[in-house]
């Protein structure tokens, strides 16, 4: 019987009201979109926000751990992807929020404690009154350490924030694991409540048909999700995005007829493996045609897959600074902070590296001479340049070799699927989302037709 009760103490959601009910001032900075989110996330306690890049997730979460420490005495521990705790620092001093970087748990002091994810087993959570995740899409994966260690260290935290921009597309195991994280509900339970299998594969879920109305209701009580403030219906004033223009290059490929394959021509790679396999076939070209793109005149960063193609395009580019995986954290660091202060011109890396969190707005140029499969390190890549506050065009150069196959095609249709699943979500919270955020819904036109109804003949003579 103690087994049993044992086990229903494990399967209870639990879900206590853990908010403020009397919000401390909040900085002048925030908008009125931004300020409302915040008080919102404050009230919630536990919250998660999907906004989309530039529209100062940043700001929010700052003023969210000081309004929480303001009012509980708590400090906050704040994570970060590395290199972006400096820049949350910074922003921080900008709007006078006190915060300061830490490494170790023996560096933290009163209010705001930034530090990075991979510093996380160097603090006791339990010391800690809120924690906040920045990119919270390392959430994503539910056999991730960090996505297991950060639920169960973070269980008995009262204030929890978790920030990312849009979610990955079709990804509902992401949602989840962030309302695992929120104490909202288990994901497997989420899955359970609103989901059905499809096929045989464990990743394929779809909602079911009569619960998707529930699931974003349910989503919009503990989520917030916006592309623009008009989502929310605020004001989109000074939130415009600049065309964003790609530039597709494709390098040809020395080819002889093969008496072993029986083909005349190259055929384009199908399976993973064959698309690895022409990429490292085809460094030379490829980087070749990266350094002839490259301008001369201004800031430009090269995202690679493979470190073949990142050692070589750091020596085929002029003013080029690689920053590989090899280098430690003081080193990445300061080749970030080098290239954003104008030091560096031409930054070489890849977007598992310093792809996520980043705020490139000085530089309105980039390239991928290596791509991978995924549309998350894409879409996060392109985004540190084209985002709302960029004045400039954007310009995005793509070059693969004529045998890597369906690379491009891929990730410019899961582009597209991210756009539509982006819109589906907005469009199905913003009615929910406005009224619990601004305690207000969209207003509706009244219906009111002008034009008589004439009926046809044959209905005039049955009537």
């Amino acid at each position: 019987m103690d087994a049993y009760a044992k086990f229903l103490a494990q399967k209870a959601i639990d879900d206590p009201m853990t908010g403020l009910t009397d919000i401390p001032d909040l900085p002048d900075a925030l908008f009125p979109f931004q300020h409302d989110i915040v008080t919102w996330a404050l009230r919630r306690g536990r919250a998660a926000l999907f906004a989309g890049t530039g529209l100062g997730k940043s700001l929010m979460e700052l003023s969210w751990a000081q309004a929480v420490t303001h009012a509980t005495g708590k400090d906050i521990l704040h994570l970060a992807p590395l290199a972006v705790s400096n820049q949350m620092a910074r922003e921080a001093d900008k709007f006078g929020i006190a915060a300061k970087v830490v490494a170790t748990q023996s560096d933290c002091g009163p209010g705001t404690n930034i530090t990075n994810y991979q510093k996380l087993d160097h603090f006791d959570l339990s010391r800690f009154g809120g924690v906040i995740l920045d990119e919270s899409s390392i959430l994503k994966s539910t056999s991730g350490h960090y996505r297991t260690a950060l639920i169960e260290a973070c269980q008995s935290i009262p204030f929890r924030l978790a920030a990312t921009a849009t979610p990955a597309p079709n990804d509902f195991m992401e949602l989840g694991n962030h309302a695992e994280f929120l104490g909202v509900m288990k994901y497997t339970d989420m899955l359970a409540t609103f989901f059905v299998h499809d096929g045989g594969s464990t990743q394929d879920w779809r909602l079911k048909g009569h619960a998707e109305n529930e699931f974003w209701r349910w989503m919009a009580t503990w989520a917030v999700m916006l592309r623009k403030p008009s989502d929310l219906g605020y004001a989109n004033d000074g939130y415009d995005l600049p065309p964003l223009i790609y530039h597709q290059h494709t390098v040809g490929v020395e080819y002889a007829p093969s008496m072993e394959t029986g083909f005349l021509f190259p055929i384009q790679a199908a399976t993973l493996s064959e698309r690895i396999s022409a990429r490292r076939d085809t460094v030379e070209q490829r980087v070749a045609e990266a350094a002839s793109v490259t301008p001369s005149d201004r800031p430009f960063v090269w995202w690679c897959n493979l470190n073949s193609e990142s050692a070589a395009i750091a020596k085929a580019v002029p003013d080029a600074v690689e920053l590989s995986g090899a280098d430690d954290d003081k080193s990445k660091e300061r080749k970030i902070m080098d290239f954003v202060e104008g030091r560096i011109r031409v930054l070489v890396s890849k977007p598992s590296i310093c792809g996520f969190g980043m705020n490139f707005q000085h530089c309105a140029d980039t390239g991928f001479v290596g791509l991978n499969d995924s549309f998350e390190q894409f879409y996060q890549a392109i985004r540190r340049f084209w985002r709302f506050g960029q004045t400039k065009s954007v310009n995005c150069h793509i070059i693969a070799a004529e045998t890597e196959g369906a690379t491009v095609s891929n990730i410019r249709r899961k582009e597209a699927d991210a756009d539509r699943m982006a819109a589906a979500m907005v469009m199905h919270m913003a009615d929910l989302s406005s009224k619990l955020i601004r305690g207000q819904v969209r207003d509706v036109p009244t219906y009111n037709p002008q034009q008589p109804i004439k009926l046809p003949p044959f209905l005039e003579m049955a009537a």
